[in-house]
């Protein structure tokens, strides 16, 4: 048994995953995996949103499982490979992105000027033909126009070639577009507004309870009357 929690926890994956180990965790693949990893990286993001750093501390545990998970079921499948593996990958992009750290081939004084040169070594190391490479097209609707929006304006990209039109899809795309475009996160100002939606639900609903209405029932002059700053 090792002294240290981050291999302890490769050790401990490592028996719920071997013969004699927890029957669920042998049963599952990436695939089966994939609902947890969403839903664990969504509770972090909460916990960072909340600036809870109790949770944040546990989301961030619940985060590495996974990580932990899928490497364990790589190391079993065709072309294995092991959590040391993914470490040395990511040791090696690391130090191979940040060349005016660790070589001091160059100088990056800004934020804004790594950003820029993140990308290009990114777009030179895999090789990419299109300015859209590499972008999750699975990620939440708005982020992904909004990362869209960025990677083809960096790569010069005309706004009026942006999707345009009287479509719902068309005008939310154009919003994130602008948005990001001048430096705001579309997909986290959306989250705020509704989870200030929610809790207002939330406050009218006990404030009607408290008035000994059933807050399952509320009419349209209910609502009205109970809800936050009205």
């Amino acid at each position: 048994m090792t002294d240290s929690p981050l291999l302890h926890a490769v050790e401990v994956m490592d028996r719920l995953r071997s013969p004699g180990g927890c029957p669920w965790d042998a049963e599952q693949t990436h695939a089966s995996l994939l609902q947890y990893l969403v839903e664990e990286c969504y509770e972090l993001y909460q916990a960072v949103e909340d600036g809870d750093r109790a949770a944040i501390r546990e989301e961030l545990g619940d985060v590495l499982l996974q990580v932990l998970f899928h490497a364990r079921v790589a190391a079993e499948g065709p072309e294995p490979f092991t959590i040391d593996d993914v470490a040395a990958d990511l040791v090696a992009k690391l130090v191979g992105r940040h060349p005016h750290v660790f070589a001091g081939t160059e100088r990056v004084d800004t934020a804004e000027r790594q950003e820029h040169r993140w990308e290009e070594l990114k777009r030179a190391e895999k090789q990419r033909e299109s300015s859209v490479d590499g972008v999750a097209t699975a990620q939440p609707a708005i982020a992904l126009a909004a990362k869209l929006a960025g990677r083809t304006s960096r790569a010069g990209l005309p706004p009026e070639l942006l999707p345009s039109g009287s479509g719902v899809g068309e005008q939310l795309f154009a919003l994130a577009a602008r948005a990001k475009l001048a430096g705001i996160d579309p997909e986290a100002e959306l989250r705020t507004t509704a989870r200030r939606f929610d809790a207002d639900v939330r406050a009218a609903e006990s404030a009607a309870r408290d008035a000994g209405l059933d807050p399952h029932a509320l009419d349209e002059q209910a609502w009205l009357r109970f809800w936050p700053g009205r």
